[in-house]
């Protein structure tokens, strides 16, 4: 085992980066392997095109004919690529997504074929949907799921395959995926901020969703990867002491990139530019060996998807430059983890984002109504944002002096704060005068000024306003950024419906559009203002105030995602058109069962390595130490001996001691384990892992990171941290 070790550590050291060269712009390169709006301007007939765009815009469905002729030209196109395969490219409940590759070659007698692609293989029978988790969801009598066009997600291609973005569902119409209930979210959310927006500005037809992900990851040598079964199949390192050096000097943060790592950045960005994805930002992260890569924002359907694009080609190009990707939420203990910070926002069809800030009052006042409403619906919602982020990978990550903890709070400066503290104070009961509105109009006018020097960012909030939008920092590396999008999206929908009921009331009552909007934002700001933080999140005092506030902190994911069994819940996407009840009880089973099978994995892997790894290597080395210390004896006596032998007997002892207590913790934690099979219950068993199992995980670690510092070098089987984080 040491052997393959110190073979792949050198392995390491004889690494070149890879030339990556690429004449002319980069901008030459973007979307060129996609079937974007130009490109079907060009293949398709007019009238088609316009139907393609009714239907990519304003969700028009298209007709069979035409559906025909863009399926024709996607194929036409396609091949001029050199794509000889399509396929439905989905996003199944695995947190991954899914492809099943189909010719287009189809023969059509004796010696004769053709390429062929209709319109009716934009919808594709897929062979069993219970075979991906489905949470109880399929028929009987029929397993079988469908895949069907998302014509909101342009086609590409990948290689020689033809991609076609697509929703999920069952037999029986259920969704088995991410992209439709968010889909179904983002129509949601275009309904209500329209209607609101129709206070403001009357040519407002359509508000779209943006969002702008930041993706953090590690890297790591291919050879030490595949050295490490516990970063192969669980994407964490499950042991490993800490280096005597890690991020404590904060010398990795924006440093110079590492050369290979450079050329492998390049070559993914030029694969990204190309499928459409607008990558533009790169640079070192905190820990070492950590980096992120972040692009412009898009519209939130095509970013999810792009997002997920993205990490297939990291990967993918990974392999030619001898890396392996790590998007695992918490991948080695004692550095910063990952995340993948969503950016959220909301754009009219004016050109107007609606969480910027404007140049007068009137722009100012819708500006405060989505504002104030968004963090309303954060306070209302909490618990559910809290589970659309929880994971087992990203419990190691969240509240760990680097992200978020576990309590939702929203950051948004002292400025702005103070601001919402005097409308709340301000706005006066009963009939406002002239006066009272000048005056209220001349403050909200200011806020530009007031935020163009508003740069305290807090760093330990889930959610910051960053000026023109929201930042969602607790999502986790590895996540598909649909879950957090589909909840705050619904959520805020929900509110902007629920402030356009109040507004509508309050104008049938006889007050002003300007007066019944201020008094209604400021009930909202006063209702809300319990999840305003701007201190620290990670101190003892906040976790203090916060319970004084009544705001909930639960720090693990079978109780965090508990809460999707609330009938509360389920009144609320099903009312909103998001998830119906049913929908909603098959993913709450299936995160239970996801949570179960990921800490199940991790527990048997640390039996195995712990039996198979560990302790014949600490054995080996005592076996090392006793020749050593008999010939001590054999030579000087045995009185003698023993006090010429004192620091082998003291390791031998502390070897001893360390094996059989971590033998003994894994031991009971298999125990456990047994006992934690036994329960059917989906939340109580994954409960019982969270409890009884996973509880047991540190004290193994610890003893086998303690046999790590004591056994020699060269017998140690595993790469240690100081090999994986800084040998580049």
């Amino acid at each position: 085992m040491a052997t393959k070790r110190l073979n792949a550590y050198q392995d390491v050291l004889n690494r070149e980066p890879i030339n990556i060269t690429f004449e002319g712009r980069l901008s030459d390169l973007y979307g060129a392997n996609v079937f974007h709006a130009e490109m079907m301007r060009e293949y398709l007939p007019s009238d088609t095109y316009k139907s393609m765009m009714a239907s990519m815009n304003h969700g028009v469905r298209l007709d069979r004919k035409n559906a025909d002729q863009v399926a024709s030209a996607m194929k036409d196109w396609a091949i001029s690529k050199g794509a000889t395969h399509y396929t439905h490219w989905f996003q199944p409940l695995t947190g991954s997504t899914a492809e099943k590759h189909d010719a287009f070659f189809k023969p059509i007698g004796p010696g004769k074929a053709i390429e062929r692609f209709d319109g009716d293989l934009l919808i594709q029978q897929e062979p069993d949907a219970s075979s991906f988790p489905n949470g109880g969801i399929r028929n009987t009598f029929e397993a079988r799921g469908y895949t069907a066009w998302d014509p909101s997600s342009p086609a590409f291609v990948i290689g020689k395959t033809l991609c076609i973005p697509t929703i999920f569902i069952s037999y029986t119409g259920e969704s088995l995926d991410f992209k439709m209930p968010l889909i179904r979210a983002l129509a949601t959310i275009d309904q209500a901020a329209v209607e609101v927006c129709q206070f403001f500005d009357k040519n407002v037809a359509k508000v779209n969703a943006t969002l702008g992900w930041e993706q953090e990851y590690f890297l790591i040598d291919q050879a030490l990867f595949n050295a490490r079964p516990d970063l192969l199949l669980t994407g964490r390192a499950l042991f490993g002491h800490a280096p005597a050096k890690g991020q404590q000097l904060d010398d990795h943060y924006f440093g110079s990139i590492p050369e290979r790592v450079n050329a492998y950045m390049r070559e993914f960005e030029v694969e990204s530019l190309k499928l459409g994805i607008p990558v533009t930002t790169r640079h070192n992260e905190v820990a070492p060996n950590q980096f992120e890569c972040a692009p412009i924002f898009e519209e939130c359907n095509l970013a999810n998807d792009h997002n997920l694009l993205l990490m297939d080609i990291m990967e993918k190009v990974a392999r030619k430059h001898n890396f392996r990707v790590l998007l695992h939420e918490k991948p080695f203990k004692g550095v910063n983890g990952s995340g993948k910070h969503n950016n959220w926002s909301l754009s009219t069809d004016t050109g107007v984002n609606l969480l910027a800030p404007g140049k007068n009052p009137k722009s100012n006042l819708q500006f405060l109504t989505f504002f104030v409403n968004t963090i309303k619906a954060i306070h209302d919602h909490a618990d559910l944002l809290r589970a659309a982020i929880a994971s087992a990978g990203n419990d190691h990550r969240l509240g760990a002096n680097e992200a978020p903890p576990a309590i939702i709070s929203v950051f948004i400066g002292s400025q702005l704060s103070g601001l919402l503290d005097d409308l709340e104070k301000n706005i006066k009961a009963g009939k406002m005068t002239p006066q009272d509105k000048t005056e209220l109009k001349l403050n909200i006018g200011k806020i530009p000024q007031i935020l163009l020097d508003n740069t305290d960012r807090n760093r330990t909030s889930p959610f910051a306003f960053t000026g023109n939008k929201f930042e969602f920092r607790a999502v986790g590396s590895s996540a598909n950024c649909a879950s957090a999008m589909i909840v705050v999206n619904t959520i805020v929908a929900n509110q902007l419906k629920i402030f356009k009921k109040s507004i509508d009331a309050r104008l049938l009552k006889g007050e002003g559009k300007d007066e019944a909007i201020l008094k209604e934002l400021q009930v909202l700001i006063s209702a809300s203002k319990k999840i305003r933080f701007e201190g620290n999140g990670y101190g003892e005092e906040w976790m203090k105030e916060a319970e004084k506030r009544g705001l909930t902190n639960i720090k693990d994911t079978p109780r965090a995602i508990k809460i999707w069994q609330g009938k509360n819940v389920a009144k609320l996407f099903d009312d909103m058109g998001v998830l119906t009840p049913r929908e909603l009880e098959a993913r709450t089973e299936i995160e239970f069962e996801s949570y179960i099978l990921k800490i199940q994995i991790e527990s048997r892997l640390m039996g195995d390595i712990v039996q198979n790894y560990f302790i014949p290597a600490a054995v080996e080395y005592q076996n090392k130490l006793l020749i050593n210390v008999q010939g001590l004896m054999q030579v000087f006596g045995e009185k003698e001996g023993k006090g010429q032998a004192k620091a082998q007997l003291e390791l031998l002892s502390k070897i001893s001691e360390h094996i059989n207590l971590m033998k003994q913790a894994s031991d009971v934690m298999l125990g456990e384990r047994k006992k934690a099979n036994k329960i059917e219950h989906a939340e109580d068993k994954a409960i019982a892992y969270c409890d009884n199992v996973k509880i047991h995980f540190d004290e193994i670690r610890y003893h086998a990171d303690k046999l790590e510092l004591l056994v020699e070098d060269e017998l140690w089987p595993l790469p240690k941290f100081r090999e994986m984080l800084f040998t580049r």
